[in-house]
């Protein structure tokens, strides 16, 4: 199925099917309910999924945002907390995320994992590549993958115990939950830990969800290898978010204005893999039009 991000258009709406509304006439039979899910958009939301007008194909958590809350941040509360109150917070309302899954039919709902106590060495990255300054990009690289090592035990070891107790309710709710790899190099899991990672959870619960743009940027940013860390975790792909990336890291464009080799990776959408177009509110409808027909030429009508 392809489906469209809310994150596109719930920031200027006050009613929800009025948002759902605006993505259907654009061609979508399905919506993702993405992170900027006011409570006030549900009862819209609701009523246009009880009326047949739009399917919901995931939800991205944290949805709907906690009370108090107004603007898209899915890392209000994080998975690797070390403070007891906001890891409790981050099980609790992902727990109601998956109540709202249930609510909308969605099947699936997007997860990150957490972040690692570093400072913010993406930008040191991108900082170096956009300058062509190899040798700083070299420096940087090389601690960077030192100090992930030494720091992500605890982290990670809070993140997976999280996501376990989810997985105990998204089985008997029979939703599935998707991993996302992230942009950031500070966030988990590592690139090279997601099989591991998953290979810890039931398939049939907790799978790897494939941001397109954030491994792109990994890519540009020399962390991956794009397709083969898509080869790696193949057989427990979910789904995608689909946009474009400008070289290195401007990320949330329309599919074909950017530098993603989209045909080279069809192959891996095949079968039931949910495809969201996930855009940046700047993104104009006759682009979010274009993309969409330059992702069904090369990825296929459904």
């Amino acid at each position: 199925m392809y489906s469209l991000s809310t994150c596109w258009n719930s920031n200027r709406h006050t009613d929800g099917r009025d948002m759902l509304r605006e993505i259907r006439e654009l061609g979508f039979e399905y919506a993702e309910l993405s992170h900027g899910i006011r409570i006030s958009l549900l009862p819209g939301i609701f009523e246009a999924v009880d009326a047949g007008e739009i399917k919901i194909s995931s939800l991205h958590n944290f949805c709907p945002l906690p009370l108090g809350y107004n603007h898209p941040n899915p890392n209000i509360f994080k998975f690797t907390a070390e403070k007891e109150r906001e890891w409790d917070n981050a099980l609790k309302y992902s727990l109601k995320t998956l109540e709202t899954a249930v609510r909308v039919g969605a099947k699936a709902v997007v997860l990150h994992f957490g972040r690692l106590p570093l400072g913010n060495v993406t930008d040191m990255l991108s900082e170096a590549i956009s300058a062509d300054n190899k040798a700083r990009h070299a420096e940087v690289m090389e601690a960077l993958m030192q100090e992930r090592e030494r720091v992500k035990d605890a982290p990670q070891t809070r993140a997976i115990k999280l996501v376990s107790e989810l997985a105990v309710k998204a089985a008997e709710l029979n939703i599935r939950l998707g991993l996302e790899i992230r942009e950031a190099v500070e966030e988990i899991p590592l690139e090279g830990d997601y099989p591991a990672i998953l290979n810890g959870f039931p398939p049939e619960t907790v799978g790897y969800w494939h941001d397109i743009g954030h491994a792109q940027i990994k890519a540009n940013l020399g962390l991956i290898n794009h397709r083969a860390h898509l080869e790696t975790v193949s057989s427990r792909l979910i789904g995608f978010h689909l946009h474009d990336v400008v070289y290195p890291d401007q990320d949330h464009r329309a599919p074909g204005m950017g530098s993603i080799d989209f045909k080279g990776l069809a192959g891996y959408a095949e079968g039931d893999k949910i495809k969201v177009m996930e855009l940046n509110p700047s993104v104009t409808p006759e682009e979010v039009k274009t993309g969409f027909a330059f992702l069904k030429s090369v990825w296929g009508e459904h």
